[in-house]
């Protein structure tokens, strides 16, 4: 079983059989139910959609279509798009809404729907709990044929995009065009081919494209570890480039490799443009409870308060509007910048980057260097139906229950030598297990140690 109903959407595996994976009949249900929710609440009757380039992306964004046309909704199209420029559509149309078809950094054989609010926010959880229940009761009014919704295609927007991202004011242009970077980017064959280079070109950059053919077959697992951004790190060193650019398949997590081909982490992406940011504004930091604790050391060293959400996209974002955050976002390389828009974005973490190596001076690899070497390891074990989570996470809190301990977000456990949090995730199958510590080896230790406990406790 391959099909995710979550409160963030619907998100699986294409093919089989409906209720297991991601058929028609699940997409065009669930559809439905968001496109009602949308009139009962008496939004506007338009909502935008776009896609990345992942293989079923436009059959699933043609069944997403014509289900909204025919409960009388308008749809705007953007196509081949972003998720973040899809977010920043919808305030801009005025819409009651927005869909994303993304699997984000899941394989080929996924897709799924991500839903935006008015804002161009992702839903609530209250949201996304009506949806579940539309979808369970299939209480849905379609219109009759003088009502139907109708159908525009808009490619304009990653150039608007970039225009808003150009005119903040921490975003200088002209610096970045005066140091002519010479940059490598692995699109990943999806729609960063897309955005990525008119955005570098427009800043002065000389550009070289990986993967630029947005065809949805992937030339490594998509999403930016270290792992699969290899080939990346090697033409970095062969073009001599001053720095490597990976992007996921719908462009809101970024990593960045270094000039000599030594990864400069996600974890740090965050930290290096948040650091840039509190040099000029000074202010809060939000990131998730799976996240490095640099960030945290660098907002502490501008003055400013650090807090730590649970995980997901709407849990950072309600807790930056709380604390007024100035930046913020995940440990997996997501940027979130409130001035422009409250979701992940690669392209004006890009820009902001870019700005900041232009002023600042100097090589990727030493910006690196400037900030507190933490090693965070990442792994996950595989969820089989007999898995009792929330039984799980119990027992290894009564095992560490006299460590200090958050159950925000599945299991934290913060040790003197570092951390370990646990949880279920949203996107997959499976049980995320992320350890942090100063030293790479007492991080990979940590990460061994509670996967032993994981298999005893499984063992029985």
């Amino acid at each position: 079983m391959s099909l995710i109903k979550s409160i963030s959407g619907i998100r699986g595996t294409i093919g089989g059989a409906p209720g297991d994976n991601l058929t028609p009949q699940d997409i065009v249900e669930c559809t439905a139910a968001f496109g009602d929710l949308i009139l009962q609440r008496g939004k506007n009757a338009k909502v935008i959609i776009g896609r990345d380039a992942r293989i079923s992306g436009e059959m699933v964004s043609s069944l997403v279509a014509q289900t909204l046309r025919a409960l009388g909704i308008d749809v705007v199209d953007l196509g081949l798009s972003t998720t973040p420029t899809v977010e920043i559509a919808v305030p801009a149309e005025n819409a009651g809404a927005g869909i994303i078809i993304t699997a984000s950094h899941n394989p080929k054989q996924w897709n799924a729907l991500k839903f935006l609010n008015d804002k161009g926010e992702f839903i609530s959880g209250e949201d996304g709990e009506e949806i579940l229940q539309k979808i369970e009761s299939g209480d849905i009014n379609y219109a009759d044929i003088e009502n139907l919704g109708s159908y525009v295609k808009d490619d304009t927007y990653i150039q608007k995009h970039i225009a808003q991202i150009f005119a903040l004011d921490l975003v200088d242009v002209d610096a970045v065009r005066e140091r002519n970077f010479k940059v490598v980017v692995d699109a990943v064959n999806s729609t960063g081919s897309v955005a990525l280079p008119p955005l570098l070109e427009q800043m002065g950059c000389e550009t070289v494209v990986l993967n630029a053919e947005p065809n949805g077959i992937f030339a490594h697992n998509p999403e930016p570890l270290p792992d699969h951004l290899r080939d990346l790190a090697q033409a970095v060193v062969k073009e001599k480039a001053d720095l490597g650019i990976a992007v996921d398949p719908d462009v809101d997590r970024l990593a960045f490799v270094c000039e000599d081909g030594e990864m400069f982490g996600e974890e740090y992406t965050l930290v290096a443009v948040a650091d840039y940011i509190l040099q000029h504004k000074k202010g809060n930091t939000v990131s998730n409870l799976s996240s490095t604790r640099a960030l945290a050391d660098v907002t502490q060293k501008h003055g400013g308060s650090y807090s730590a959400s649970a995980v997901g996209e709407v849990n950072v974002v309600n807790l930056m509007k709380e604390t007024d955050a100035v930046i913020g976002g995940e440990g997996n390389g997501g940027i979130i910048v409130p001035e422009l828009h409250y979701g992940r974005d690669a392209l004006v973490g890009i820009a902001l980057f870019l700005t900041y190596m232009a002023k600042k001076g100097g090589t990727v690899s030493a910006l690196k260097k400037s900030y507190p070497s933490y090693h965070i390891s990442k792994n996950k074990i595989q969820l089989t139906p007999e898995i009792d989570v929330d039984d799980l996470l119990g027992k290894l809190e009564k095992k560490y229950a006299h460590e200090r301990i958050n159950t925000t977000d599945g299991l934290k456990i913060d040790l003197d030598e570092g951390w370990i949090h646990l949880r279920k995730s949203n996107t997959e199958p499976i049980i995320r297990i992320y350890t942090e510590s100063e030293s790479e080896v007492i991080s990979e230790n940590l990460a061994d140690k509670i996967r032993k406990d994981v298999n005893d406790i499984l063992r029985g």
